[in-house]
């Protein structure tokens, strides 16, 4: 009898103890309110040149003419080089002939037809015959055109890849050529960013072989969002300096935003969405938010937080949700 009784009061002991509530955890916590804050966004970017093409023939044979000197400067209409075109000038003679021919025969069935001296018919084939050789003429025309390759527009040569002499075929690529005095850069920026973006909008930019920022003006932004990446690819050009193309370079967005942040450290990531522990009525309540823009030290939270909510900031890690806190102290910052 004494044993049971003696376990009887160890296990209304051990219940006593499990129902004595542990002590408050003491937490530091900052009240929410609409702050000013600064984006520091660095991102990825490309060089590209305004204009950029490799140089292809649009005929094939061989190369009669070739003035791509390495690396020089040409101007808008320069000729680049010449494909063979004898047979082409060849048929063109041949087809001018037959029209010289064709269009006597014409001339002449003409005068007779206003006399009646021939049907209308015969008159109708002397015509379609010129009108023949002309669309002849026309078409051997742009095939001698082909063989002419011009400069589109005034930039820079890049390093020549044929000689002349050469056979070429419209694959083939004899040089390149690049607008260099008018550069933009691409990059892209996350969905969250959205707002940072506008057009007219100045971004700085860093390269690796400088230290030094270069200003460039946004100039154009991708309407769609990449389903893939959730990114907006953006553009801009480069509004004094010069990079050279295919250059990587650092794109940094700053300015200054107002709404609501919380230090870094108070959210809590999740599967599904952020967390933050709110204090109500003594305890800890998880709250889920929605970030938005971030930099080293705070988090926008766009969703889920009002002005006046009570949010702890340090001895999250200690604090159980439903448990317990003690406010140690309010933060300003």
């Amino acid at each position: 009898m004494m044993l049971a009784a003696m376990i009887s009061c160890k296990s209304e002991a051990k219940d006593k103890n499990a129902t004595k509530e542990k002590p408050p955890v003491s937490v530091e916590v900052i009240v929410a309110a609409n702050k000013s804050f600064s984006s520091d966004i660095e991102v990825n970017g490309s060089v590209l040149s305004e204009e950029m093409i490799e140089i292809h023939p649009e005929a094939g044979g061989r190369l009669t003419y070739l003035n791509i000197p390495d690396g020089a400067t040409v101007k808008a209409g320069t000729v680049l080089a010449r494909i063979n075109d004898a047979d082409l000038q060849a048929q063109l003679q041949q087809q001018k002939v037959q029209l010289e021919l064709a269009e006597k025969t014409e001339q002449r069935l003409n005068k007779l037809l206003s006399v009646n001296g021939v049907d209308q018919a015969s008159y109708d084939a002397a015509l379609s015959q010129v009108n023949l050789y002309n669309a002849n003429i026309n078409v051997l025309r742009a095939q001698i055109d082909k063989t002419v390759i011009k400069a589109p527009f005034t930039g820079r040569l890049g390093l020549r890849l044929v000689s002349e002499g050469a056979y070429v075929s419209t694959a083939t690529a004899i040089g390149t050529l690049q607008q260099t005095d008018k550069i933009k850069i691409d990059f892209s920026v996350p969905e969250s960013y959205q707002n940072l973006v506008k057009i007219g909008k100045t971004v700085s930019i860093r390269t690796n072989s400088s230290s030094e920022e270069i200003k460039a003006t946004i100039s154009a932004i991708e309407p769609q969002i990449n389903t893939a990446t959730r990114n907006i690819k953006v553009r801009a050009r480069l509004s004094k300096g010069n990079i050279s193309p295919g250059a990587f370079v650092k794109v940094l967005l700053n300015e200054k935003l107002e709404g609501i942040v919380v230090p870094t450290n108070a959210i809590i990531p999740d599967a599904i969405s952020s967390q933050v522990l709110l204090v109500k009525s003594g305890k800890a309540v998880i709250q889920n938010v929605e970030t938005g823009i971030r930099n080293s030290d705070v988090v926008e939270i766009t969703d889920g937080l009002k002005t006046g909510d009570t949010i702890i900031v340090s001895g999250v890690l200690s604090v159980r949700p439903n448990g317990a806190v003690k406010i140690k102290k309010v933060k300003n910052d």
